[in-house]
């Protein structure tokens, strides 16, 4: 029996100045922030900060290397999940923030490694929960989360139990880089075909006033219906916990589908608030809080009102619109000034430029990329069900209640 404290290296971040961070396109190194702190994974994205590469020898202290567990002190738990991750190859170079919490293994105790699946065990989730405070904005200390106690096996067991864990970690690692791959394939085919305008026959097709003859030119609100949401009583116990997907911005994936959400409704809970149950493939667009992300429903789900479902107004394939979508408004975002972008209403659609093409090259390019699109979704349901397996196989593995010297290679993913 051991504490956290005894066989883990510990670092609490250091207080950058908020005023001198940089953005995400600078040449900066990336900052490790709670909110870039996800259950496993660290969020990039629209989250990003950066600060001076200059500084980067002299805070050699709050370096991060891979591996590395980090432990968001604000608010970690979101819903039923812990927000810890793991430093990966592509997160480096990186800093600490304050109130981000660094844990790395001790030699001759334990593997950083194996950290990750003390940290990663519902007996450290529930310990969390106990030790949590403050009414506004709840949080852990260094102190508490160094208390936690444990029956740490020795080095042997340890590296067993590592390697059956990690084989599902690696493969939705992989299958995340295929998912981004897919993705990237999917924007640039649509920046060929619709941005530099080399869709097929374009030879053969005049241009006029800047676009192929028979596209359509106007606002985003022109072609598409913008549709709200609400959510039912908090207090009514009978419209909550149902099996229902209820998105609401915290649910906005870094990937093209959302699948899983934090909150989920009964029948009754849609029926009873302002948001339909809107089928699968359905466009989301956030509206307040992370302002204009956007995603793909990967079944039916209900909406908050802090979204906006897009459905074309016209006949229009809607992976096209999808893409087209989130083409418009990255560009918007980035012409717009300042304020503009800190939520979106429905008159912001009313000033999002877009083209509409003719129905057959929209068509056409909806049939080429769906196979694209089919690969993300399988890949994405895969990593569903191999962290299901995993997170099923952790406590038992980390609790003894599984001999590590029973499980055999066909037990574990390859």
């Amino acid at each position: 029996m051991t504490t956290l404290g005894d066989v883990a290296d510990m670092l609490v971040g250091f207080s950058f100045k908020s005023a001198c961070f940089l953005e995400a396109d600078s040449d900066g190194i990336a900052l490790v922030r709670g909110d870039n702190v996800q259950q496993g994974c660290i969020r990039w994205g629209d989250k990003t900060k950066k600060w001076p590469a200059a500084d980067y020898e002299r805070l050699k202290r709050y370096q991060l290397a891979e591996d590395d567990v980090i432990l968001a002190m604000d608010r970690p738990i979101v819903g039923d999940g812990l927000k810890m991750a793991w430093m990966k190859t592509e997160d480096l170079p990186a800093l600490l923030v304050q109130r981000v919490c660094r844990l790395r293994g001790k030699v001759n105790f334990t593997t950083t490694r194996f950290l990750r699946y003390v940290i990663a065990a519902p007996t450290f989730s529930s310990h969390v929960q106990r030790i949590t405070t403050g009414a506004n904005i709840p949080h852990i200390s260094g102190k508490d989360i160094a208390s936690y106690e444990f029956h740490l096996p020795d080095i042997d067991v340890q590296a067993k139990i590592v390697q059956c864990l990690v084989a599902y970690d690696d493969l939705i690692a992989t299958n995340q880089r295929r998912i981004r791959l897919l993705e990237d394939a999917a924007r640039h085919l649509y920046r060929e075909w619709f941005v530099h305008l080399r869709f097929p026959g374009h030879e053969s097709v005049a241009i006029k006033d800047g676009v192929p003859e028979g596209w359509v030119q106007g606002a985003a609100h022109d072609f598409v219906s913008i549709l709200s949401g609400g959510t039912p009583k908090t207090g009514a116990e009978r419209y909550w916990n149902g099996g229902i997907p209820f998105f609401t911005p915290k649910d906005c994936p870094t990937s093209f589908y959302v699948h899983t959400t934090e909150k989920t409704l009964t029948e009754s809970g849609v029926s009873s608030c302002n948001s339909r149950l809107f089928p699968r493939e359905t466009i989301f667009i956030t509206a307040r809080g992370t302002v204009g992300k956007i995603a793909l429903a990967q079944r039916p789900m209900a909406m908050n009102q802090s979204c906006y479902a897009l459905v074309a107004k016209q006949h229009c394939n809607n992976l096209f619109l999808f893409l087209a979508i989130r083409e418009a408004v990255d560009y918007f975002k980035q012409v717009a000034s300042g304020g503009v972008f800190s939520a979106i209403i429905i008159d912001t659609f009313k000033v999002i430029p877009f083209v509409l093409p003719i129905e057959s090259v929209t068509d056409t390019f909806g049939q080429t990329v769906r196979p694209v699109f089919d690969q993300i979704e399988t890949l994405t349901l895969q990593n569903l069900e191999l962290a299901k397996a995993r997170d099923l196989l952790l406590p038992k593995l980390m609790s003894g209640q599984l001999d590590v010297s029973r499980v055999t290679y066909k037990e574990v993913p390859t």
